[in-house]
């Protein structure tokens, strides 16, 4: 008897058929097999007649959708196809999801196998023999509600994306996009930086006493004066910088008086209280979706779509020695719960590990609390906790192993007893003759580290780490008098609300109930692609555009990116997956609407003529008294004065944040590019004058032309000016040394060019796909070869000193190495228009349909195999590229 067992990816196609008899045949879909028409090309020419297809949902007929089988997936179904005739079973065995359960669906109805055909779907949340076996004891049949849920909130999204996105191209500028959830979270990036444009800082000073006794040192900050609190950072109003209570506030000059009062009158500081309260700290919570992208992000520096990817390698298996296994859960999931299974292997490895003392009485169980939870899987946790870290590392690269690691401790801690600890508040009180000063301290000692044994943030050294989560006081009584070894006044200043990081973004999404686990990733993705968000160090920070696009969407179409109207979307979709919803219904409403509601589509109708041209106001010119705005236009964001025409515009460079375009550097920005480009200097090479100018990407040095080279219209020569330099701050050799890059010291022995160059993040080297960056960017104009190549040599570093290791290069997405078929290495590279496939002589780009964090050698070589077939691979001019149709994404 012959059965098929179809599942969405190669990895895990190859994993399963290990577990499965010579009867079984395993096939990937490689995703999803047919969608909606992306372009107007894709749409079929017997629907090309109806407005309706441009949309590729029928909204005159019951919200129909179109699906077609993109040109990139045709082979894949041929092959499913051929592979299914003649079969007597079709297993269905795509994730346990939303979207596996609609893959499976459209897979079925492509194949439309025979009424004999027995067709089951079965469902696992790891790949291991033990869950495989046990899915193919309860196969179900499909989940139609699930499907129907799935299918609306894609119709929904292309309607919200296909609608307002136009209206945008119009309004704003080509090419950005509008999307349900999308603008939803850059909504959320845009109010903080309001936040932040609208501070006002404050400064406050406080007094910090080094006090003493026989059997230790400690320190106390000054609490109150006389009864009165001093004021804190919490005591101002963020936007106005006032204190918004009772608090006595110090400045530099009071705080300076307090201490020399205090010198003066040789205090004496007595211990007015001690307060010991025993206390405990719970473990954390098993990991879900949204919290493993948090902590990777925050601990290991992964984006949340780097921390998927790997999440699915450790998924759907890895090659242990001969025996390819999933090492992990399924990663998608908002659940907290744990099986028997793993609550018993947690256990037996804590009570090897570390002692029955830290074993609790009974397995710690959590519930899911998460807003519109809906994902039936576990937590994400190991497949088998006796598979230490350590155990499994030379099969690992080295993130695989970090995020492992990560989860393994995770789980082994949640399964442990809470840490003891005793909580110490102390007061001190000091006279002088004027006033009376009450200092305050506070400790934690660690008396019993419970889940801190396991799971220690940053160190792979619980042990080590221990001491850095205690502050321990030496023991002091009430009456008791402590040595002042020193006191010091503080200046402090307040400090705007922090912007998000990808960590705490995903963390609010979550608590708004605004999209879902297997959604984050892409979401985060999805608004930097588009240009409404940019990472600086690991702050998002939102663009102008963000700003102008926010603002039309909230005085058009406030609903539409409400919060609390999106996360009420996302609950009636829950409904719709519950049976409990009529899905053309729901479409209908939100599009067509009602007599006492329009719906979108009357809505972009109405508004559209009445929209202004969005405008972000600065100030007013203090010089001219014009007013000052922001504009987006076709080639990026610009400063306007007034009418604007020569001299009253200028360039926003694309790394200013919006909180940092002040007035006053608005001004500067106008008045520099008015004044035309700034002398600096000669340059020592060609003895032509060096100019300051200003771009989208920053400062930058350029020299003036020879007539020679103009005539021959050849590139001016520049240089990215450092961070923080000013030109007039550079020496004539110092300004010799900058213009002398990029150079090269030569080639290393793989003949790859070894370059040292300053780009928009400073100075660095780089030789073939290695880069290292450089400090102090006069290193990059004295740097020797020798010197470059043991610094090439040395493994990267993330974020907090952690070393990456020397293994792929964080530059390539994937380096599958030497390919039958292939000129050379073949990598997966970042480009400027998108990743794409290169063996160093074809470049092939990747289709949007592939993800290239996921994609295989073999659709690698395929992609090269067919670019360099085409008739126009050689034509590199831009007359040998069709115009495209842009396209809107939801």
């Amino acid at each position: 008897m012959s059965k098929l067992v179809i599942v969405e990816s190669p990895a895990k196609a190859k994993t399963i058929s290990r577990f499965l008899g010579s009867e079984y045949e395993v096939e990937a879909s490689f995703g999803h097999v047919r969608d909606l028409p992306e372009r107007a090309d894709d749409i079929p020419a017997a629907y090309k007649q109806f407005k309706w297809a441009k949309l590729g949902v029928n909204v005159d007929n019951g919200y129909e959708p179109l699906y077609i089988v993109p040109a990139d997936k045709k082979k894949h179904v041929d092959n499913l196809k051929r592979a299914s005739k003649g079969v007597d079973e079709l297993l269905l065995a795509t994730d346990e999801d939303r979207e596996g359960e609609s893959i499976s669906w459209h897979v079925l109805k492509l194949l439309d196998p025979k009424s004999k055909t027995k067709v089951s779907r079965i469902v696992f949340h790891e790949i291991t023999p033990e869950a495989i076996k046990e899915a193919l004891r309860n196969p179900r049949p499909l989940d139609e509600d699930l499907v129907r849920a799935q299918e609306t909130r894609r119709i929904l999204d292309r309607l919200y994306g296909y609608t307002l996105s136009p209206l945008l191209w119009k309004k704003v500028a080509p090419k950005l996009s509008a999307g349900r959830v999308q603008s939803v979270a850059v909504r959320l990036a845009v109010i903080r930086e309001r936040e932040r444009m609208a501070f006002r800082e404050a400064e406050y000073w406080d007094l910090e006493a080094d006090l003493q006794t026989e059997k230790g040192k400690f320190k106390a900050q000054l609490a109150r004066i006389d009864g009165d609190k001093v004021a804190t950072g919490k005591s101002f109003d963020p936007t106005t910088g006032l204190l918004k209570d009772k608090a006595r506030l110090l400045d530099q000059q009071a705080a300076k008086e307090l201490v020399e009062e205090v010198k003066a009158n040789q205090t004496v500081w007595t211990v007015k209280k001690v307060d010991a309260v025993p206390g405990q700290e719970s473990p954390p919570q098993p990991f879900m979706t949204s919290t493993l992208q948090q902590e990777a992000n925050r601990k290991l520096g992964f984006t949340s779509k780097r921390t998927m990817h790997l999440a699915q390698n450790l998924y759907e298996g890895i090659d242990l020695g001969g025996e390819r296994i999933g090492l992990i859960t399924y990663m998608r999931t908002d659940s907290l719960t744990l099986s028997e299974r793993a609550l018993t292997e947690a256990r037996e490895v804590i009570k090897e590990l570390y002692g029955s003392e830290y074993l609790p009485d009974k397995p710690v169980r959590y519930k899911t609390k998460a807003k519109n939870a809906q994902e039936a899987h576990e937590a994400i946790r190991p497949t088998d906790l006796a598979r230490r870290p350590q155990d499994i590392s030379k099969f690992l690269d080295r993130d695989q192993l970090a995020l492992y690691e990560l989860i393994w401790k995770r789980t082994i801690a949640c399964q442990m007893k809470p840490a003891k600890v005793l909580r110490t508040s102390i007061e001190i009180e000091s006279r002088t003759k004027g006033s009376t000063l009450l200092f305050a301290t506070s400790g934690k000692q660690i008396l019993f580290p419970g889940f801190l044994r396991a799971y220690v943030e940053g160190s792979d050294d619980p042990d080590s780490e221990l001491e850095s989560r205690e502050t321990i006081l030496p023991p002091l009584a009430v009456g008791q008098i402590v040595d002042l070894l020193e006191l010091k006044s503080l200046e402090h200043h307040t400090r705007p609300p922090a912007r998000y990081t990808e960590a705490s973004l995903v963390k609010k999404l979550e608590e708004e109930g605004v999209g879902r686990p297997s959604t984050y990733a892409s979401i985060i993705s999805t608004i930097q692609d588009r240009g409404y968000i940019f990472k600086r160090s690991n702050e998002l920070v939102p663009t102008f555009t963000a700003l102008a696009v926010t603002q039309l969407l909230e005085n058009h179409f406030g609903e539409l990116v409400d919060i609390a109207f999106t996360a009420r979307m996302e609950t009636e979709l829950d409904e719709i997956a519950d049976g409990k919803r009529d899905s053309v219904g729901h479409l209908k409403d939100f599009y067509r609407g009602h007599e006492a509601k329009p719906g979108l589509e009357k809505q972009v109708e109405t508004e559209t003529e009445n929209i202004p041209f969005p405008s972000l106001t600065v100030g007013d010119d203090p010089n001219t008294g014009s007013q000052v705005v922001i504009r987006v236009g076709r080639f990026g964001c610009f400063i306007q004065r007034g009418e604007g025409g020569s001299g009253n515009t200028a360039t926003i460079p694309d790394d200013l944040a919006p909180a940092e375009l002040t007035l006053d550097k608005a001004v500067e920005l106008l008045e520099r590019k008015g004044a035309g480009p700034e002398a600096v200097g000669r340059d020592p090479k060609s003895g032509q004058c060096v100019f300051f100018r200003t771009g989208r990407f920053g400062d930058y040095l350029e020299v003036a032309q020879s007539k020679e080279e103009e005539a021959a219209k050849d590139k001016p020569r520049r240089v990215t000016l450092p961070k923080g330099v000013k030109p007039a701050d550079l020496s004539e050799e110092e300004l010799g040394q900058l213009l002398q890059l990029p150079r090269s010291l030569g080639k290393d022995e793989s003949g790859e060019e070894i370059i040292v160059s300053i780009g928009q993040y400073g100075a660095y080297i780089k030789c073939g796909a290695e880069a290292r960056n450089l400090e102090d960017w006069r290193a990059a104009a004295s740097i020797r070869r020798e010197e470059a190549e043991a610094l090439l040599s040395q493994p990267r570093h993330r974020r907090g000193g952690v070393s990456a290791g020397p293994q792929v290069p964080r530059t390539a997405i994937h380096e599958f190495g030497a390919l039958e078929g292939a000129s050379g290495p073949v990598k997966v590279l970042p480009g400027r228009f998108g990743p794409y496939v290169t063996d160093g002589k074809v470049n092939a780009t990747i289709p949007k349909s592939i993800d290239p964090a996921e994609i295989t050698p073999e659709q690698a070589l395929e992609l090269l195999v067919a670019k360099a077939s085409s008739p126009g691979t050689k034509r590199r001019g831009r007359k040998t590229f069709a115009k495209r149709t842009t396209r809107r994404s939801a």
